[in-house]
């Protein structure tokens, strides 16, 4: 099964200038969970983000960048080549940014969402998601508190 699992706000930001545009320590726990184990397929921008290669994870990276080679990474040039370097009983997922997003919508069967409440300035963006394509099959609401400046909700959706 191929997963998106994003986080966009109500306007679909996800992120300025390679930066997330909100800090929520139980999203980054959820991901952690969901992720662990699995392959995880992203742009060259989005693993170039992280301070490390995220651990007990399978990295495949979609670039258009001859050479580019970070030790201990799958690294392909479309998402159809991405798709084929992970094993076909596993399940996989698609972490970002929102080109790679957009490219993967047609092969992903689930998408889990964290609706952030509020809308902020971006330049990456997730791709709206067509309501006659996809059910929201769950959804848990989370306001804000100490660790979290902004409400935001966890959704679920299938592939109608």
């Amino acid at each position: 099964m191929i997963t998106i699992i994003a986080a966009a706000a109500e306007n679909n930001a996800l992120g300025k200038d390679n930066n997330l545009l909100w800090h929520l320590p139980d999203d980054f726990k959820r991901f952690k969970e969901i992720t662990s184990g699995h392959y995880i397929i992203m742009g060259r921008k989005t693993f170039e983000s992280f301070p490390k290669p995220l651990p007990n994870r399978t990295h495949v990276i979609i670039t258009r960048q001859k050479g580019y080679n970070p030790a201990g990474c799958i690294v392909v040039d479309s998402m159809e080549n991405a798709i084929e370097a992970c094993p076909k009983e596993e399940d996989v997922f698609i972490i970002g940014g929102g080109e790679i997003y957009n490219l993967g919508m047609p092969f992903t069967d689930i998408i889990e969402l964290t609706r952030v409440h509020e809308s902020f300035e971006a330049d990456a963006f997730f791709p709206e998601i067509d309501r006659n394509e996809w059910e929201l099959i769950s959804e848990e609401y989370h306001p804000t508190d100490e660790k979290h400046l902004v409400d935001f909700s966890y959704q679920t959706y299938a592939r109608k």
